[in-house]
């Protein structure tokens, strides 16, 4: 069974760091474009980096540039997102997805003032 699974979230201070993880099981997630997504209370979600399959590209949204960095672990068949200089802006349910995947129940991060 095809799966990805969102994990790292949590209860952090303004200008703390997390790590996401998206981990996946049955495929091999390299072979994929993954993207992280979020959903703050009340607003509608939006897409936050992307990593391309084939040369690792990256792309952020200008809210996170520069503070946030999406990568790979092949051997962990991972994609990772790492978050630093947190805001409380940043606070949300944040989701790893491919292409015409359906959502995952993601992970809560929570950037305190």
């Amino acid at each position: 069974q095809m799966h990805l699974a969102e994990s790292g979230g949590g209860l952090v201070q303004s200008g703390g760091s997390l790590r996401l993880s998206c981990a996946a099981s049955g495929f091999t997630l390299n072979m994929y474009a993954v993207k992280w997504f979020r959903q703050a209370p009340g607003k509608e979600r939006e897409g936050v980096a992307c990593i391309k399959a084939t040369d690792t590209t990256t792309t952020y949204a200008d809210s996170v540039k520069d503070r946030f960095t999406i990568s790979r672990d092949n051997a962990k068949n991972t994609v990772y997102l790492q978050m630093n200089s947190l805001k409380p802006e940043d606070t949300g349910v944040y989701y790893c997805r491919r292409p015409n995947d359906s959502w995952g129940q993601g992970t809560q991060v929570t950037v305190s003032s």
